[in-house]
């Protein structure tokens, strides 16, 4: 089950983020630490403490990608 996808590789395109050529990702890192860290017992309200970048990927129900079951 993929996660995310893939971004469009073209200069100033739909994924990129301004002039620096950066690429956004469609899923962080938080996201996938969040979905740990509620699975090892983590309380949903203190995810947004402890990884502070969650917020900027959706809101909190987003924040579990069910890998963890």
């Amino acid at each position: 089950m993929p996660f995310g996808s893939f971004p469009d590789l073209a200069l100033q395109g739909p994924d990129d983020c301004g002039s620096r050529d950066v690429l956004i990702p469609s899923t962080s890192t938080e996201q996938y630490g969040a979905t740990l860290a509620k699975w090892l017992g983590v309380a949903e309200p203190d995810l947004n403490s402890v990884f502070s970048n969650l917020g900027n990927f959706g809101d909190l129900p987003n924040a579990d990608l069910g890998f963890m079951a």
